[in-house]
């Protein structure tokens, strides 16, 4: 098995959770390969790469040059394919020199695979940084077969077309054997841009004929190291985050929300219907505490820095309106914590919010479920247009536009009855102990070799 992502878990410190714990374990098992970028920049392409094992792993690494990094991440896949995949046409910035060098780069780390594969190897690729990888890989010979698996949305064939590129993209993907989308309605996206748009034929069983390849197309909904985000949250470290957070919180429920700064996170929508909240019931003034946890991401971009400012001011204000001198309406904290210490929060916690106005599959709201405890379990609020919500239907599903709808919600999830929370918290649980990172690993690795 080699692997091909942009990151990968080179570092220990990177393989806590999702796709750094599924890529690990299926390689381990297989003596695999996994490349990507260093996370190094130099001035000029390089001519070698990193190469070291470690537990059974090949790790095959390169730098990238200033130029690349400039085109290919920050430009072409941040600033194109992320905001254009999460709907948002509006934040796309169109360059066809970026594009040449994300083309380039794929081509690059398809020579580095090329040089190294040998017959009986299968190649599974990750993410939006490389759709042009299996033509790449074709191109310098590889026959083997090669998987891909977005973990982002894919979006409507519509939105999907305002990339001047797109028909290259498309041509490209469909020299993919498998391709694998966290939803249905991601896979359905795909599916009816190949037929509608590229005179694709559907034959059935998942599989699609288009410029002359056949591709099975499925989706596969990524889970969690369920059993491992449970027993996180009887650590001491949990614990401690936990009994921190209490102090602060004294008798308040507490609602948590954690993401990346991300524009597709619904943010400002969600501090505004915090807002809300706290203006139709007043009774809940000092008797609940929000506390949104949101560490930076991409701050080299111009939409992200924008995003923080607009956070500030939002939570300035509601402390401003609501807030008393023993009480803050809304904590926000700009920072990151580890897998325990968000297990201790998620354990005290009364509701998770997870309102993303859209995301592929959504882990934090699984790790969520994962946290609370049978006799007293938090209430998860999950918004429609999450992956997650094909599965989850035990939550309580919200559109994150509706900024009144979300604010009524999260009153419902704070006067729940326990019998009902329970009743919620255990069909959640489940589907997160049924449909595993483990599952997802070996539903897709069985397509993939079946090839």
């Amino acid at each position: 098995m080699i692997a091909i992502s942009n990151r990968t878990a080179s570092d220990p410190k990177a393989r806590a959770g999702g796709l750094a714990v599924a890529v690990w374990e299926a390689l381990k098992s297989s003596g695999g390969m996994w490349v990507g970028w260093s996370g190094k920049l130099v001035n000029e392409t390089p001519r070698g790469v990193e190469v070291f094992r470690d537990d059974g792993v090949e790790f095959v690494l390169t730098d990238l040059t200033h130029n690349e990094y400039e085109q290919y991440y920050l430009q072409y896949a941040n600033r194109v394919l992320w905001p254009i995949f999460h709907y948002r046409v509006d934040l796309a910035s169109f360059d066809h020199k970026a594009f040449a060098g994300y083309a380039q780069v794929n081509q690059r780390i398809a020579q580095i695979v090329g040089d190294r594969a040998e017959p009986g190897d299968a190649v599974w690729v990750h993410d939006y940084h490389y759709l042009l990888m299996a033509d790449c890989l074709r191109k310098v010979g590889w026959k083997g077969p090669i998987g891909f698996f977005l973990h982002i949305p894919f979006p409507a064939p519509e939105v999907f077309r305002a990339i001047p590129e797109h028909e290259w993209i498309t041509r490209a993907m469909c020299a993919y054997d498998v391709i694998g989308f966290q939803s249905e309605q991601d896979r359905q996206n795909f599916i009816r841009h190949l037929i509608e748009d590229n005179g694709g034929e559907d034959l059935g069983d998942g599989r699609i004929r288009a410029f002359d390849r056949t591709v099975k197309v499925a989706a596969y909904p990524i889970g969690i190291d369920a059993e491992g985000f449970e027993a996180a949250g009887d650590t001491e470290e949990a614990s401690i985050a936990a009994e921190k957070i209490g102090r602060f919180l004294g008798n308040r429920s507490l609602v948590i929300g954690v993401d990346r700064m991300d524009y597709s996170k619904g943010l400002p929508e969600r501090f505004e219907a915090v807002g809300q909240l706290f203006d139709d019931h007043p009774e809940l003034h000092g008797k609940v505490s929000v506390t949104q946890i949101a560490p930076p991401s991409r701050s080299k971009v111009e939409e992200y820095r924008e995003l923080r400012e607009q956070l500030d001011q939002l939570a300035g204000r509601i402390n401003g309106d609501y807030g008393d001198l023993d009480w803050i309406p809304l904590r926000y904290l700009a920072r990151s914590y580890t897998r325990e210490e968000l297990a201790g929060l998620f354990r005290v916690a009364r509701v998770g919010l997870v309102t993303p106005l859209r995301d592929g599959m959504n882990l934090v709201c699984k790790e969520f479920v994962m946290a609370q405890t049978e006799e007293d379990p938090g209430v998860l609020i999950l918004s429609e247009f999450a992956g997650a919500a094909e599965q989850l239907q035990s939550a309580l599903i919200v559109n994150p536009y509706d900024r009144e709808r979300v604010a009524e919600t999260i009153y419902t999830a704070l006067t729940m009855p326990v019998e009902e929370r329970r009743e919620r918290w255990q069909q959640l649980r489940q589907t997160v102990m049924e449909y595993d990172i483990g599952w997802w690993r070996n539903s897709y690795l069985h397509d993939l070799e079946a090839v």
